[in-house]
């Protein structure tokens, strides 16, 4: 079984940065593509981030591009999300998933590809 715990949420002004960071348990790490979804109040869960297994791969909502950076330690177990330049609309409970894969080079978008979701991590960036 598979669990992810995320940290490092916290409130930030805007403008500041903020890195989250999910810690995957298992010694499989390097077989699952990793993503970052955030969901604010009153809104469906949006996707922000993804990675493929290999770190080849990565890809972002149009919203965060240039300004969050996803990366990932497979000897740590751990996907962290680099937030810069926060926004006021940023703020929202930060969850990452984690998909089983064969192929390494590959990141997914979608919600639905993902079968394992970690608690969240609230972050709230302050006007």
């Amino acid at each position: 079984q598979v669990q992810l715990v995320e940290s490092g949420g916290g409130l930030v002004q805007a403008g500041g940065s903020l890195r989250v960071s999910c810690a995957v348990s298992g010694r499989t790490f390097s077989m699952y593509a990793m993503g970052w979804f955030r969901q604010a109040p009153g809104k469906e869960c949006e996707f922000v981030a993804a990675i493929s297994r290999s770190s080849a791969s990565t890809y972002y909502a149009d919203s965060v591009k240039g300004r969050f950076t996803i990366s990932r330690d497979n000897a740590k177990n751990t996907v962290y999300l680099q937030m810069n330049s926060l926004k006021p609309e940023d703020t929202a409970v930060y969850h990452c998933a984690a998909t089983r894969t064969y192929n390494s080079g590959s990141y997914y978008p979608y919600a639905h590809d993902y079968g394992y979701w970690g608690q969240g991590t609230q972050v709230t960036v302050s006007s």
